[in-house]
């Protein structure tokens, strides 16, 4: 075994599936577990999930909310 620790980074938008918007239950699913594939290895794994499916610098500038702060709004979903 290469590794005994991981760190996942999952985008928030991989998260949403074919939605507009949050979490597709089934998406969630087929990633649970494939990321159970890795933990029956032996394999510790650390999961950091993106907020980009709940909030979008980008959306918030297109109504008028200057970038940056948009942009902190999705740091602090994630």
């Amino acid at each position: 075994m290469k590794y005994k620790r991981i760190l996942l980074k999952l985008s928030g938008e991989a998260l949403m599936g074919e939605r507009q918007y949050g979490i597709d239950p089934q998406k969630l699913a087929e990633y649970a577990e494939e990321i159970k594939v890795i933990h029956d290895k032996g394999i510790e794994i650390a999961i950091v999930i993106g907020g980009g499916n709940i909030f979008r610098g980008v959306a918030g500038a297109s109504n008028g909310m200057d970038r940056v702060q948009g942009d902190y709004m999705g740091m602090l979903a994630t």
